[in-house]
Order: C-alpha cells, then sequence, then structure tokens
C-alpha cells in the first residue's frame, strides 16, 4: 500500500530496554542536592504522611538544613564523570547494549533527577519502540522504589496517544544468577583482601518499620536474599559470620533493624578485628556504599576499636553483575527478541 504524501514518518517495530535507578543530584553543590531531595522526598511512595503535615517539615526544616550536609557527603565521591551512580549505570546500560545486539535499544534513567524516566521513556518511543522492558535496579521489591518506577512510567503513558506495550523486570533477590553473581563477585574481592575478615555485614538500604507492617515485602526479600548469599559464600569462607543489617535512617520514625552503623561500632568494641561491609541491594556504588559504609562505617570501626575494616564494591558493571543483568534481561524479553 503506498502511503499519502502527507503522511509524516513514523519509527515502529523496535524493542527497548529502560534500566532505571533512584536518582542523584546533578552536582555536588548544595543547590542541586536541595532540589533532588525535594522532588525525591517529595514522593508519597517514599515519605508516607500525609501531603499536610509534610510539606511544612520538608520545607520548612528539612531543606533548610540538610542540603549543605549532604552536598559535603556527595563532595566526597564525587568523581570526573559526576555522579557515581550515574556513571556507573551508563556505563551498564552501554554494555547490556553492546551484549544485546543491534536489535534492541537500551538506555538508562534515574528516577529522581536527570535523565528523567519520563523523557527517557518517551524517549525511546519516539526511536520506534513498540515493546518497552522497564528493568528498574533494584533486586528486592519495595514500593518507595519498584512501585515508585511504575508510577512515573504510568505518569508517561497517560500522555501518549500511540502507547507501547510493556513488560517490567521482576524483582529478582532470590534469583539464582543474582545470587551466584553475588557470590562469584564477592567471594573474588575478600579473596584479595590483604586481610580474612571475621564477619562481614550485609547491609540493605532501611526503611521505616511501619512499611513491613502495612504490607511490603522488601524486609524479608532483604532476609531471602541474605540467607542465600550466605549460604553460596561458606564452602569458600567456612568460618565466615555473615549478618544482615540496615543503614541510612532518617528522621525519628523506627527503621528497620539492626542499624548497619550501630552493629559496626558495636562488633569493634565487642572485640571483632577484621570486618568487610557489602552491600548486596545496590546494583551500583552510590553515596550510600561509597560515603556512609566505606567512609563513615571505617571511621567508626576503627575508632571503636577495630584493626581491619574494607567496604567490598557493588556489582556495577563487572563481568559477573553484566552476565547476570544479561540474563535476565533476555528471559524477560523472550518471545519478543
Amino acid at each position: 500500500m503506498t502511503l499519502p504524501t502527507d503522511h509524516p514518518p513514523v519509527a515502529h517495530g523496535r524493542i527497548g530496554v529502560l534500566l532505571v535507578n533512584l536518582g542523584t543530584p546533578s552536582d555536588s553543590s548544595p543547590e542541586a542536592v536541595r532540589k533532588y531531595l525535594a522532588e525525591f522526598l517529595s514522593d508519597p511512595r517514599v515519605v508516607e504522611i500525609p501531603k499536610a503535615v509534610w510539606q511544612p517539615i520538608l520545607h520548612g526544616i528539612i531543606l533548610r538544613t540538610r542540603p549543605r550536609k549532604s552536598a559535603h557527603a556527595y563532595q566526597q565521591v564525587w568523581t570526573d564523570e559526576g555522579s557515581p551512580l550515574a556513571a556507573i549505570t551508563a556505563r551498564q546500560a552501554r554494555a547490556l547494549r553492546a551484549r544485546l545486539g543491534d536489535g534492541v535499544i537500551v538506555d538508562w534513567a534515574m528516577r529522581y533527577g536527570r535523565p528523567a524516566l519520563t523523557d527517557r521513556f518517551v524517549s525511546l518511543h519516539a526511536q520506534g519502540c513498540e515493546r518497552i522492558l522497564v528493568a528498574p535496579l533494584y533486586p528486592q521489591y519495595s514500593a518507595a522504589t519498584n512501585a515508585s518506577v511504575m508510577d512515573a512510567v504510568c505518569k508517561a503513558l497517560g500522555q501518549m496517544r500511540w502507547q507501547p506495550a510493556l513488560r517490567t523486570l521482576p524483582p529478582y533477590y532470590d534469583d539464582p544468577a543474582y545470587i551466584a553473581a553475588l557470590a562469584q563477585d564477592l567471594g573474588a574481592q575478600m579473596t584479595a583482601l590483604p586481610f580474612t575478615p571475621e564477619v562481614v555485614l550485609l547491609s540493605f538500604h532501611g526503611m521505616p518499620e511501619r512499611t513491613l507492617r502495612l504490607g511490603d515485602p522488601y524486609y524479608c526479600h532483604c532476609r531471602k536474599t541474605a540467607r542465600l548469599l550466605a549460604d553460596a559464600l561458606a564452602p569458600q569462607f567456612p568460618e565466615l559470620r555473615v549478618d544482615t543489617t540496615f543503614q541510612s535512617r532518617f528522621g525519628r520514625a523506627k527503621w528497620l533493624e539492626p542499624a548497619t552503623d550501630v552493629v559496626i561500632e558495636q562488633e569493634a568494641k565487642a572485640g571483632t578485628r577484621r570486618m568487610a561491609v557489602a552491600a548486596p541491594g545496590f546494583s551500583a556504588d552510590c553515596l550510600e556504599t561509597l560515603e556512609e559504609l566505606a567512609i563513615r562505617g571505617r571511621e567508626s570501626f576503627l575508632g571503636a576499636g577495630g584493626a581491619e575494616f574494607a567496604t567490598l564494591t557493588c556489582l556495577n558493571d563487572r563481568e559477573a553483575g553484566m552476565d547476570m543483568l544479561e540474563h535476565l534481561v533476555r528471559r524477560e524479553l523472550s518471545g519478543w527478541a
């Protein structure tokens, strides 16, 4: 059939994959951090307090005091490529694109900050992606992460006349490929250390305890990941003690426990001399791993009497992590590509 001469050109027939991570400020200045925190902490999925109560607290107190402190933390880890989280996520997207070949368009986005999720989602569709796999890089499901990503995707869909078919990468907290990748990568890192850890803390991002009572499966997912990973590491490190903790508490509400910062100090005071910390809930190194764990965690452990401390890096874009990500994405694209 011959198209009318005035028919606009339309790209179509492509398949897209959108990797999504949490977010980052555009730079490490207090102004950029304030803008980022305002967006992040205004998401009702993140702070489940009535807006009329929360917004005066957010704008009257938190955004007046926290940005400068957080900016200092970001400045400790900022790189020539910018935010570590953004730089690593971009590398993951490039590596996945090379692995999947020309038949799939791979892009990346941040839920908060830039590149904006809705912009990149619309961009994929404009490039002719009639089928899109949205891949939140959160192994353990939480409404504050996975569900918030889908809120943004649905907002983008609500503005589209011609909507793409959609799939989402499910949480992979107990996927054998994920556990195997963690065991392989962390095992290699611990073997390369100049000391033998007595204990490794598996530190997951914290959540208010009430989220568990409301039905969020995050805590249970973290605990299962930790149990499976400990079992996978046991043959190589039979004397290693593996404990699970939760980091990044914020505000006065009761959060999931035990708290990472508390346990680090307690372990040192109790006589633990050699400690390693890993963050298997993070797909890429970020402020929480590079500053909170690697800098402040080390200072706390050594200051309380510990002797040797190491923060193990996330899977990032190294081979084990990319093998896992490729496996998960290819599985979810089955029947499409």
